[in-house]
């Protein structure tokens, strides 16, 4: 989050031209990857790609929110910052200095499921960056002084992007509201009592088990010789000693039997709405027809609850949502922005009439081809940067287990049919399955309160 966070959302829109694939599209060009298990544990992924004289290391570690507990959450979050701040080595602040004299960037991100650091440099300081990622993954330096002053880093990001967001706070009681036995509940940020109390011991504990080789994804893309990668890796990376990953997430949310309801009342111009749906993990059959009818409702002007919402009735400034990739059952969100004067409860029964829509009837032919030429513009314009396809590989490889499904992606989006997108739809937008998330600003609250006194 803040100065290393950006949240993964997924597919994103995409202005092409909606006639750019056609129903037959091409099958997904076969990006060819070298898949190699280091003696350590670490999955290595080599793709070469010799356009630019560029090549980028992404290491995905198997840790995020949803390994953390109460008294410990928002960790992983500051790891992703710590990461940043020294080790045996490369001293503090030494890490970005030696990478942007080289040439190179970086940045890094925290979600539930995983964090991810992100290394792009010239192709000949491919070892140096190696040597780098091993010496923070091996010998971070935990010094009680910069420890605290990330803490307050954290602490007023928390304050900037939660408390003080109106979006970020009703976003976090609503994943709140939906989750009582998943740690899907707690924001990945962390609650700010946790983050004032942290101990050493649990920083220490939390690192070991997160940050080790054996839980972790390496991937490794651009102008790069795999032979040479290989070397470089066993070299630096595999001498690395395995440690116990983080136990496995047991815990499963409960079917909810019942809408569920959260309110905010907080200083706002105007409320917010936001609605969520329990939906399944990214390896599961449903993901795919989610997305199709993800990008129906929210893709361009064109899409159902954009041109009914904001164009036709003129309710609403603006809509979105849909679901990420996750390891374990998630929320299928929707987020509405109301005009000044419209109530709230009019936009949630607008958009259930069209949401209930999607259960008596299919979508028309029309509206399916838009959204899979919206899909597969999406995914063909990943997989032509370096950036992109080690982002990808490292993404299906944790999330769908397997880095080789990214080549049959875009044939599944081809195989949804309107009938599929008709049983998701019957399936999860159920009321009992439902949770609302409002914003009610105070002024308004202040106003009812006024009136019942008189």
């Amino acid at each position: 989050m803040g100065l290393r966070f950006c949240r993964f959302v997924g597919v994103i829109a995409l202005a092409l031209h909606l006639g750019l694939w056609s129903r037959a599209a091409s099958p997904a060009p076969e990006v060819q990857v070298e898949s190699h298990l280091l003696t350590n544990g670490m999955k290595l992924l080599i793709h070469e790609d010799h356009s630019i004289p560029a090549a980028v290391i992404y290491i995905f570690y198997r840790i995020g929110s949803r390994n953390e507990g109460p008294g410990r959450t928002g960790l992983s979050h500051f790891f992703e910052h710590m990461m940043f701040n020294g080790a045996k080595k490369y001293g503090p602040k030494e890490f970005d200095r030696v990478m942007e004299a080289a040439g190179g960037a970086n940045n890094a991100y925290t979600d539930q499921d995983v964090t991810v650091y992100q290394d792009w440099f010239p192709n000949n300081t491919i070892e140096l960056i190696f040597d780098m990622e091993r010496d923070r993954i091996e010998s971070l330096a935990f010094v009680p002084g910069i420890i605290q002053s990330e803490r307050q880093v954290v602490a007023s990001e928390r304050r900037t992007s939660v408390e003080a967001n109106n979006g970020g706070l009703l976003d976090e009681q609503l994943w709140a509201a939906a989750y009582t036995a998943h740690p899907y509940h707690w924001p990945v940020i962390g609650w700010m009592s946790d983050i004032e109390h942290w101990t050493m011991a649990d920083l220490k504990q939390h690192f070991e088990m997160g940050y080790a080789p054996n839980n972790a994804i390496a991937v490794v893309a651009g102008d790069v010789k795999a032979p040479e990668v290989l070397r470089l890796a066993q070299k630096y990376l595999q001498p690395m000693t395995p440690r116990s990953p983080p136990p496995p997430v047991t815990t499963e949310e409960p079917e909810q039997t019942g809408e569920r309801r959260a309110k905010v009342v907080k200083f706002a111009q105007l409320p917010i709405l936001e609605v969520a749906y329990h939906v399944c993990k990214t390896d599961h059959p449903d993901y795919y027809p989610l997305r199709v009818l993800q990008t129906v409702l929210f893709f361009g002007q064109s899409s159902r609850l954009y041109s009914r919402l904001v164009d036709r009735d003129q309710i609403a400034l603006s809509v979105d949502g849909g679901m990420k990739f996750a390891l374990d059952p998630t929320l299928f969100n929707i987020a509405v922005q109301p005009k000044e004067g419209v109530p709230v409860e009019k936009i949630e029964a607008v958009l259930y009439e069209e949401l209930k829509k999607l259960n008596s009837e299919q979508v028309t032919d029309r509206e399916l081809t838009k959204a899979r030429n919206a899909l597969l513009a999406t995914f063909y314009r990943q997989l032509k940067t370096i950036d992109g396809k080690a982002h990808a590989l490292g993404n299906y490889e944790l999330f769908l287990g397997d880095h080789r499904k990214l080549f049959s992606a875009a044939a599944e989006y081809e195989k949804v049919t309107a009938t599929d997108i008709r049983r998701v739809a019957r399936e999860y937008f159920k009321e009992a399955n439902r949770t609302v998330a409002v914003l009610v600003p105070e002024k308004e609250n202040a106003a009812s309160a006024r009136e019942e006194t008189k």
